[in-house]
Formats: C-alpha cells, sequence, structure tokens
C-alpha cells in the first residue's frame, strides 16, 4: 500500500513539473525566478521557516538529560552550637561551602515528549506552506502584471496602426482640399480625430510605464520583451481541476495544517491528566558533616520522583473543551474554503470557455472591419466618400482589434486564475 501511495506522489509531483516547464515562456519563468531573489518580503517568510525548524530542534533536545554544576560559599551567623558542660559542641560550620555536579532526566512522560515534537513538525510544515503560498501569490501578481505589459504595448501598436491610417487618409483629404473636391471642415474633423487617437495613446504609454515600474519594484527589472499573450494551459474539467486543488494549492493546505495542530495541541493537553517520572542525582563536595564540620567531604545522593495530579479544579478539562471547539472550528473553515474554490474554479472556466468563443468571433470582425476600411479609403482616394465614413470605418477596425486584444487578455487572465487556484507551480 505505501509504494501504491509513494507511486501516485511520484506521477503527481512529475506531472506538476510537466505542467510548469510547458505553462509560460522563458522569459516570464526569469522574472518570477528573479524576483524570489529580488523581493524582501520572501526572504522574511524564509526566516519564518527557518525559526520553525530551530523550535523542532529545541523540542526534540528535550529527550536528553538537563546537567548542571553548582557550587555556593555561605558566611553563617550566629553559630550553631550547644554547651554540653564545660565543652561546647558546634553542629554546623560558620563558612559553608558546597559544589556539586546535577542531572535531571525524565525516565516516562507517557508520550508528552513525542506528542510536542508531531506539534512542532506540524507548525513547521505550516510555515512551509505559507512560504509556499507567499511565492505562490507573487508569482500570480508578476504574471498578472507581465500580461497587463503585454496588453499595453500591443494596445499602443494598435494605437499607432490606427493614427498611420487617419494621417493617410488626411493627406489624400489634404490633396482633395488643394484640387477643390473637399472643404476646411474635412481637414479638421479628419485632424481632431487623429489628436484625440494620440492622446489615448498617451495614456496607453503612460500606465505602460507605470506598470513597467511596478515589475521593477517586484523582480528588479524594467523591460518586457515578450509580445504574446498566451498560457499553453490544456483544458480542465471542474473535478480536474478540483483535485490539482486539493493536492497541490497551499491556501487549503494552510487550512488542513491548522486542523492537524488544533488536533496535537488536545492530545498534549489530555496528557497534563497523566503522571511523570523523573529521576534526580547529584555528586560533590561540601562541609557541615560531624564530628569534623569545616571538611569538605564527598557526597552523592539520586534518586526518582513520581507525580500525578489529582485535583486542578477542571481546568484541564475546559482547556480541551475550547481546543476542541477551535478543531471543529479549523475543519469547518476546511470545509468553507473547499466550498468556495469549488465555485472560483467553476467561474474561472467559465471564463476561459467565454472568451476562447469571443476570440473566434472576434477574427471574423476584424476580417470584415479591415475589408470596411480598406474600401472607405479607396471610395475616399476616388471622391465618393465622407470624413465622417473614413472615422467610423477606422473607428470599428480599431474597436475590432481592441475587443481581440481584450479577449486574449481576459483569457489570460482566467487562465492565470485556475492555475492559482489549482496550485499550480509555474516555474520548476
Amino acid at each position: 500500500m505505501k509504494k501504491i501511495v509513494l507511486c501516485m506522489v511520484l506521477v503527481t509531483s512529475a506531472y506538476s513539473i510537466s505542467i510548469a516547464q510547458s505553462l509560460i515562456n522563458g522569459e516570464l519563468k526569469n522574472l518570477l525566478n528573479q524576483s524570489l531573489q529580488y523581493f524582501p518580503k520572501v526572504k522574511e517568510v524564509q526566516q519564518s521557516v527557518q525559526l520553525a525548524e530551530d523550535k523542532l530542534m529545541l523540542t526534540e533536545l528535550n529527550k536528553y538529560p538537563d546537567i548542571t554544576m553548582d557550587a555556593s560559599y555561605a558566611y553563617v551567623q550566629p553559630k550553631i552550637e550547644v554547651a554540653f558542660g564545660e565543652k561546647t559542641f558546634q553542629f554546623a560550620p560558620v563558612h559553608n561551602v558546597s559544589g556539586a555536579l546535577n542531572g535531571s532526566y525524565t525516565l516516562f512522560d507517557f508520550g508528552r515528549l513525542a506528542s510536542n515534537i508531531q506539534k512542532a513538525k506540524l507548525e513547521l510544515q505550516t510555515s512551509k506552506h505559507v512560504a509556499e503560498q507567499l511565492k505562490h501569490s507573487l508569482f500570480f501578481q508578476i504574471s498578472q502584471l507581465y500580461y497587463q505589459i503585454i496588453y499595453a504595448k500591443k494596445a499602443i501598436e494598435i494605437q499607432n496602426q490606427v493614427v498611420q491610417l487617419l494621417a493617410e487618409n488626411k493627406n489624400i483629404i489634404e490633396t482633395q482640399l488643394k484640387n477643390g473636391n473637399a472643404i476646411q471642415l474635412d481637414l479638421l474633423t479628419i485632424q481632431s480625430k487623429i489628436d484625440n487617437e494620440l492622446n489615448r495613446k498617451i495614456d496607453l504609454e503612460t500606465n505602460l510605464k507605470k506598470l513597467l515600474n511596478l515589475l521593477n519594484y517586484a523582480t528588479g527589472v524594467s523591460t518586457i520583451n515578450e509580445s504574446q499573450l498566451s498560457i499553453s494551459l490544456k483544458n480542465y474539467t471542474s473535478d480536474e481541476a478540483m483535485q490539482m486543488a486539493l493536492i497541490h494549492n497551499p491556501s487549503i493546505a494552510i487550512a488542513k495544517d491548522k486542523v492537524n495542530v488544533t488536533k496535537a495541541e488536545v492530545a498534549i493537553t489530555k496528557l497534563n491528566e497523566r503522571p511523570y517520572v523523573g529521576m534526580k542525582a547529584s555528586v560533590g563536595s561540601r562541609n557541615g558533616y560531624l564530628p569534623q564540620i569545616n571538611d569538605p567531604r564527598f557526597n552523592y545522593n539520586a534518586g526518582i520522583g513520581f507525580s500525578v495530579p489529582l485535583f486542578n479544579g477542571g481546568k484541564i478539562k475546559q482547556q480541551i473543551k475550547i481546543q476542541e471547539r477551535s478543531l471543529a472550528l479549523s475543519e469547518t473553515n476546511v470545509q468553507s474554503q473547499i466550498h468556495d474554490f469549488e465555485k472560483d474554479i467553476q467561474a474561472a472556466l467559465i471564463d476561459i470557455q467565454s472568451n476562447q468563443a469571443r476570440i473566434k468571433n472576434a477574427a471574423t470582425q476584424i476580417e470584415q472591419a479591415a475589408l470596411a476600411q480598406k474600401l472607405s479609403v479607396s471610395k475616399l482616394k476616388n471622391g465618393t466618400a465622407t470624413p465622417i465614413e473614413i472615422t467610423s470605418t477606422n473607428a470599428d477596425y480599431q474597436r475590432a482589434l481592441l475587443n481581440q486584444l481584450q479577449y486574449q487578455y481576459q483569457l489570460c487572465n482566467a487562465q492565470l486564475e485556475l492555475i492559482k487556484l489549482m496550485g499550480v507551480e509555474l516555474i520548476d
């Protein structure tokens, strides 16, 4: 059975690696790797993992005995002495000196140490999942930003194309104006449209600069060379995506970790009702032994202690009750998260399917708008088209291009959302 489970884990891991290798392009992978070295928050969670590892080591060290070395001196007055006739007998020295090597060791703790070690391991696992969640969230945000930048660059390209077409139309109208086939209003109309499109281009360029500034903040990189809005994500069913989320999503893993840690706390608290057996030993030298009370003498002692709780006012039972309620709350939180994930995954799949269909439909619209734009230019050259007609066909062509670009961008966002929900690694 263990071999079967191990094989399933290896197959799942291999499958996840293969997905990560083919999902995104090399430029985005480099940006994500760069962010791990550049973004300060990553170092913070890495330190929290190291702290959890140190706590686990500290807990495990409790299995070793405690050994101390003690030395003391005390000057005691008045003297402890008794008179017997003419003689006086001193029972304790004035100058008390002692030195000893002491040791204590737990013989039986009835599972306390093992339970605390298990809890520390679970807390370490939680810290690792929190670090994974941060990395996952960071990668998702950088990927979103990356595709926003590509979208802005392509939108600027479309804007340049539209401005160029309008400029060509303006040249035609200027020629017609000189020949007396157009009026000054026609030229002003086309110039107004050019100015309007140039202002849109300025807005897009300003937004692009802001996006590149954010990219530099997260990764230290401020240039993007790629120009394709695409993610190589296969089509998933809702059941397949949900199974991936249950296995890989760090948020679900953290919620499950909290359940396990609370279970460990309940188990540890229940152990407080059990007895405790320990051993103590000491070896050293001290004075104060009769009859030569001032001479130090070798001494040693050893013993076993047994402690069992009898009555504490019901505090342990109340603590167990509180922790069990907390456990029930944590289990409900896991179910609530899974329920939310099912909803969000279904919504992401709907967005993916709808945008894929829109992209196909947009191709026909672009073809029609491009043809209409060419015909209007031809009519303008022949003097049978008005500036309003030219402006309208150019606007339709621009709108068709921008619609297709918008659908491609929305598809990338929906795919990224599904990747985030499934917990799939974007890089190895």
